[in-house]
């Protein structure tokens, strides 16, 4: 009996088997027939061979290009990318940094490979699979790892792929695609089809007046029928889709049983992943293990995706190789950090004024979240300019936190304020450098009156739920109140606060006027000097 694979690669590649033979046949003739004939016919017919052969060419490529250009949609069936069907080599304890995930993915492992035992007791064949969650996360390398440990190939496209100019390319790429699947899964029992970018072709459809639909429309209902299994044979195709968007901006009709009905929402990695993966990156590059704290470095880069965390040990990689250091060390990291979310630095010939009112508007800054912000740390000050701004204190959270309670906003509104009050207070007037402050905290006073019912008023509710035009003008003047209430306490505490610790402000005035910047562990031993702590949760 001929093995399935043997039968899988005639059946994709027999339209080339055809042609090579065919071919050697051509040719065995050729030489037969030249062999017969006379010596002078035969020099004259190998010396125009060449030029016959060059003409027959150039005649079936115009010809082709013009069947193309005029007959199947233009360019687009040129330029169509070839889909290719590799068996990948990610292993399963290659994917570090989503363990919950991972769990939750070895399911779909299970069901991959025990797709017959499903079927005889009747149970739901898996056909889809939606991957959602922040960037850098890991989805397609953890659906590489699928394939490989269920041993099947791996099939993947970018949702953009299908969407073109022309009319009918996408569906016509979904066709394509989900036919070498299928010629993919007879050989090898199985095979995983992954869409990156899945929100590109899936988001919700949208339909004219005049009953047509657009290009997306026609390639997301193409996959909607090769998902439903509308074909000859039911083979194990299962479909993998990866989103950054939210699972509310797709379409129903993907998201039913039989489609994408299995979600896995993939997270950014805990303290202890967080330890892993820079153990695993740091073990590919050379590192002076006395200076650098792997467990430290973990604490402090709550929030953090593998991918950023991957680009952090590759940019103090290059960092100390631009210092001509044999390894990297602490300050690479923590320089790598800063570039990686500061910015460059740009060093800007400020008057001693100027530079005066940056050092105090970020020492306000830095005071205020020191030693009243319970979730967050301060990195650096630094008032060195990065991207555009003229300094910054670049603020770092303590641990994981997934919601902000009142006490939090109302911090984050008085860090946000403690630059405007600082230059106040030493200078009588404050500058336009406030601009993203005043924004950030006007916007957080307003989201707790009108959203979360953080109000003294017993206002409790979502307005901006409600248009603007169904709410009554004494509504919405006890909400503005409300607001402004929150703004002007929270300015009143920041002035009192940094008016009693005064030294404190104008000392790390001082030290970034000489220094320009400061790393947390001096600011930390400055507050220690005034026996001052941070405030604690």
């Amino acid at each position: 009996m001929i093995p399935r694979k043997w039968k899988m690669y005639l059946k994709m590649y027999w339209i080339r088997i055809v042609i090579v033979i065919a071919i050697i046949l051509v040719g065995c003739l050729a030489v037969w027939g030249l062999m017969s004939l006379e010596s002078f016919y035969r020099n004259i017919t190998l010396a125009t061979m060449p030029i016959n052969l060059i003409m027959v060419a150039l005649n079936a490529t115009i010809f082709v290009f013009m069947y193309m250009m005029f007959m199947q949609g233009g360019l687009a069936k040129i330029s169509k990318s070839k889909i290719k069907g590799e068996l990948v080599n990610v292993h399963w304890d290659d994917v570090i940094g989503m363990e919950e995930a991972k769990r939750e993915a070895w399911e779909v492992v299970q069901l991959i490979k025990d797709r017959a035992k499903v079927k005889q007791i009747g149970g739901k064949i898996l056909r889809g699979l939606l991957m959602l969650g922040p960037p850098g996360c890991g989805k397609t390398y953890l659906a590489k790892a699928v394939a490989t440990e269920a041993g099947v190939p791996f099939l993947s496209m970018s949702g953009s792929e299908f969407v073109e100019i022309f009319v009918g390319v996408g569906a016509s790429r979904v066709r394509r695609l989900f036919k070498k699947a299928r010629e993919l899964a007879y050989g090898y029992g199985g095979c995983i089809v992954f869409i990156d970018e899945l929100d590109a072709i899936a988001r919700k459809r949208v339909f004219s007046v005049f009953g047509g639909t657009e290009e997306t429309n026609s390639t997301q209902n193409q996959l909607l029928a090769m998902m439903d299994g509308l074909h000859e044979k039911d083979e194990n195709v299962i479909v993998i889709g990866a989103t950054n968007a939210g699972e509310e901006t797709l379409d129903r009709a993907l998201l039913r049983p039989g489609r994408f009905d299995r979600k896995l929402y993939i997270d950014r990695p805990n303290l202890e992943e967080r330890q892993k993966l820079f153990e695993y990156y740091f073990n590919k590059v050379k590192y002076n293990k006395g200076s650098i704290d792997i467990a430290k470095l973990a604490r402090k880069s709550v929030y953090k995706t593998p991918a950023e965390i991957e680009n952090i040990v590759k940019e103090s990689a290059l960092i100390a190789a631009r210092d001509k250091k044999e390894a990297i060390e602490y300050k690479h990291i923590s320089e790598a950090i800063e570039r990686i979310e500061m910015g460059l630095k740009h060093r800007r010939n400020m008057t001693p004024r100027e530079k005066e009112i940056t050092a105090y508007h970020e020492s306000g800054h830095l005071v205020v979240l020191y030693l009243q912000h319970p979730t967050k740390d301060v990195f650096k000050a630094s008032i060195i300019g990065r991207r555009g701004a003229l300094g910054v204190v670049h603020e770092n959270p303590r641990e994981e936190w997934f919601t902000r309670s009142k006490e939090v906003l109302i911090a984050d509104i008085k860090t946000a304020l403690a630059g405007y009050v600082a230059e106040r207070l030493k200078f009588g007037t404050s500058s336009d450098g406030v601009d993203m402050d005043f924004k950030q905290a006007m916007r957080d006073a307003h989201d707790m009156v009108w959203r979360w019912g953080m109000n003294d008023a017993g206002l409790v509710g979502d307005y901006t739920s409600i248009p603007e035009t169904q709410l009554s003008d004494k509504v919405k003047e006890a909400l503005n109140d409300e607001t402004n209430k929150i703004f002007q306490r929270c300015m009143k505490e920041v002035t009192d606060l940094l008016t009693k610790e005064r030294a404190i402000l104008d000392r790390f005035v001082k030290e970034l006027m000489e220094k320009e910047e400061l790393d947390y562990d001096e600011i930390d031993a400055i507050f220690s000097e005034y026996g001052k702590t941070h405030l604690k949760t």
